[in-house]
């Protein structure tokens, strides 16, 4: 990472951001062209390994791709804002941001593990109790991102200022 000053290592503030962020962007390969996927998401974290998963049809252009290439690049951001200049120095506005960017390995999640994440990921909006129809779990795929390597970056008004 080029900005140290802007590096998180701290875990529990990395999952803070986890937490806080809303979207997951999956970077997939498409041949040719990279395919960038937002998805809700969900993770967690058993013995300092982070999992992120999303769920998604059982058939469509998504599932082809993992299928061809389960290699997996994602981002996640939030706490934005736009830090306007203050004075006449010129065009310094600058835009606060946490950001987790990272690279992994996609799989499929077994069926014993499909309704258990698919409840972890609706806990990560705020619902705290479902019941899924069978059907609805038929046609849904969980697929589990097996995190190999990830960054942790934040850019604030206050670091700006220093």
């Amino acid at each position: 990472m080029r900005r140290k000053d802007r590096e998180i290592t701290d875990f529990a503030e990395i999952k803070a951001i986890l937490d806080k962020s809303k979207v997951l962007r999956i970077a997939l390969n498409n041949g040719d062209f990279p395919y960038v996927i937002p998805v809700n998401f969900g993770y967690y974290c058993y013995d300092s390994q982070l999992t992120l998963f999303f769920h998604g049809a059982t058939e469509g252009a998504k599932h082809a791709v993992i299928r061809n290439d389960n290699r997996v690049t994602f981002e996640v951001d939030c706490s934005h804002d736009l830090i306007l200049p203050s004075g006449k120095e010129g065009c310094t506005a600058s835009f606060a941001y946490e950001s987790v960017i990272g690279q992994g390995y996609i799989e499929k999640a077994s069926e014993e593990e499909k309704e258990h994440l698919l409840i972890l990921l609706l806990q990560h909006y705020g619902i705290d109790t479902c019941t899924f129809r069978p059907t609805t779990l038929q046609n849904t795929v969980v697929y589990k991102i097996n995190v190999s390597s990830y960054t942790a970056k934040r850019f604030s008004a206050q670091s700006k200022s220093n």
